[in-house]
C-alpha cells in the first residue's frame, strides 16, 4: 500500500453534511502553481517584480523563504501584493522545502546559479519524493550536487554563481515539475538548456504549458514545439507585474459541492483566458452531472444532486483526482480513473491512501498500478487519516456532505494550500459564506 504511515491527530474535524443544496458566491486564494512560479522568475529577474493576489499558504511562503535565504528580496507582509526585488544569490544558506514538491525541484536548479553551499531537506516524507532524474540532470549541465540519500533530500547544491547549461535528457514521467524546475532558471544557464524527455509521458502537461507562458511572458525564448523537447535560450528575464488567478485544483472540492447537493458555487475573479486546465475540468465535471459557464461573475458549477460515474484519464489533472474519488463515490454508477500512477510519489501514495480510507468508510474500491475503480454503495461515518495530504482532506469534506460522521483526523493539513479551508468549507455548507 505505499507509504501511509498515520499521522499524529493534530486538529480532529467532523466534515459537515449538507441539508440542503448549497449556494456559494467565493474568492478563492490565488493560484499556488503561479505563485510558485513567479516568485522563481522574479528572484532571477532584472528588476523588481509584484504578484498581486498570491497564494499565502505553506508552500508559497516556503518558497519566498528558500529564494531569501539565498539572497532575493522578498516584501510578502501584504496579502494583496508581494514585491520581488532580484539579488546577488549566494551561500551559505539553507531551503527547507516542507513537503512542497514546487520547492524541492524549482530551486536546486536556481541554487546552481549561487556562489556557495546551499542545503536542502524537509518534512520526513519529503525524502521520499522523487528527485533522482532533477539531481542527474542537475549534474549534466555543470551543477555540483552532494546527496547523501538515494536520490532524494537531504541534499546540497555548491554553486560558483553559474550554471554552463546545454542539453540534458531526463525521465520526467514521475513529475512534470523535474521538468519546469530545469525550465525555470534556464534562462541564467551560460548556454540555456535543452530537455529531453525519455521515458512513459509527462504527468500534468498543462503544468508545462503554464511553465512556458509564463517564462515567455518574462522575456525568454522558448521553444516547444518537438513533443518532449523544451529548448530554452539564454536571455535576461525582465520584472514584471504578475496577476496571479484563483487556484483551480483548490476550487474543485467546492464545486463537486455543487454536484452533490444538486446546488450551485461561483468563484469570482476568474479569468476569461487562463493559464489553468479549466477546459478538462468543465468536460470532466460535465460528464458527471454538472453544468460550467464563464461569466462576468465568474466561473459557476451547478449540480442536479445527482453524479454521473465515468471513466477518465487524468494523468493531465492528477490534482484532482482525490477530489474527484469523493465524487464518484457518490455517483449512481461504477467510475474507473487511470494515467495517475505518479501520484504515488505525491504527499503520500495517494492511490493507496484513498483506497484504504474510503474502504474504512464501507466503499468497494479497488487500486490499479495507475488509478483506481470504484463501485458505488452506501458509505458510513468513520475517521478518515489526511497522513499530511491537503488533497485527502478535500476528498474527506466532499464525501462528509453527503455522509454524516466523517472525521479527519487532521484538517490542519489544509495549510498547505489554502489555510482558509475550514473556514471556507463550513460557512458555505451552513450557508454563512
Amino acid at each position: 500500500m505505499g507509504n501511509l504511515t498515520a499521522t499524529r491527530p493534530l486538529q480532529p474535524w467532523t466534515a459537515p453534511t449538507a441539508t440542503d443544496p448549497v449556494a456559494a458566491t467565493l474568492r478563492l486564494p490565488g493560484s499556488k502553481s503561479l505563485t510558485a512560479r513567479a516568485l522563481v522568475l522574479s528572484a532571477l529577474a532584472t528588476g523588481p517584480s509584484t504578484l498581486a493576489k498570491p497564494l499565502r499558504a505553506r508552500d508559497t511562503t516556503l518558497m519566498a523563504g528558500g529564494l531569501r535565504a539565498m539572497g532575493a528580496h522578498m516584501s510578502i507582509a501584504d496579502d494583496e501584493r508581494w514585491l520581488v526585488r532580484p539579488h546577488h544569490l549566494a551561500g551559505p544558506a539553507h531551503v527547507d522545502v516542507g513537503l512542497a514538491g514546487t520547492v524541492m525541484r524549482f530551486l536546486p536548479p536556481v541554487a546552481g546559479l549561487a556562489e556557495g553551499q546551499v542545503t536542502f531537506d524537509g518534512d520526513p516524507h519529503a525524502r521520499t519524493r522523487p528527485l533522482g532524474p532533477l539531481i542527474g540532470a542537475l549534474g549534466t549541465l555543470g551543477v555540483r550536487v552532494d546527496v547523501t540519500g538515494d536520490g532524494s533530500l537531504p541534499l546540497a547544491v555548491v554553486g560558483d554563481g553559474r550554471v554552463p547549461g546545454g542539453e540534458v535528457v531526463i525521465d520526467a514521467s514521475a513529475s512534470s515539475q523535474l521538468v519546469s524546475g530545469l525550465l525555470l532558471a534556464a534562462p541564467r544557464f551560460d548556454r540555456g538548456v535543452v530537455v529531453r524527455h525519455v521515458g512513459p509521458p509527462v504527468p500534468s502537461a498543462p503544468h508545462l504549458r503554464m511553465t512556458v507562458q509564463m517564462l515567455r511572458a518574462a522575456g525568454a525564448a522558448v521553444d516547444d514545439g518537438t513533443p518532449d523537447v523544451w529548448v530554452v535560450e539564454p536571455g535576461p528575464l525582465t520584472g514584471r507585474g504578475w496577476e496571479i488567478e484563483p487556484d483551480l485544483s483548490g476550487a474543485v472540492p467546492f464545486f463537486a459541492a455543487a454536484l452533490v447537493t444538486g446546488g450551485e458555487v461561483t468563484l469570482q475573479g476568474w479569468p476569461h483566458s487562463s493559464v489553468q486546465p479549466v477546459e478538462q475540468l468543465r468536460a470532466l465535471l460535465h460528464s458527471m452531472g454538472g453544468d460550467v459557464t464563464l461569466t462576468t461573475s465568474g466561473l459557476t458549477v451547478r449540480g442536479t444532486g445527482t453524479v454521473r460515474g465515468i471513466r477518465a484519464n487524468l494523468s493531465d489533472v492528477s490534482e484532482l483526482t482525490p477530489a474527484l474519488t469523493a465524487l464518484a463515490m457518490l455517483a449512481d454508477s461504477p467510475s474507473v480513473f487511470t494515467g495517475v500512477g505518479h501520484i504515488r510519489g505525491h504527499e503520500t501514495d495517494r492511490l493507496a491512501a484513498l483506497a484504504r480510507e474510503f474502504a474504512g468508510l464501507g466503499a468497494d474500491v479497488t487500486e490499479s498500478p495507475d488509478g483506481l475503480e470504484i463501485r458505488p454503495r452506501p458509505l458510513r461515518g468513520g475517521v478518515f487519516r489526511t497522513y499530511q495530504d491537503h488533497r485527502m482532506a478535500h476528498a474527506a469534506a466532499v464525501a462528509g456532505l453527503a455522509v454524516p460522521g466523517i472525521e479527519l483526523d487532521d484538517v490542519s493539513c489544509t495549510s498547505k494550500t489554502m489555510p482558509e479551508f475550514p473556514a471556507l468549507w463550513s460557512g458555505m455548507v451552513t450557508g454563512k459564506n
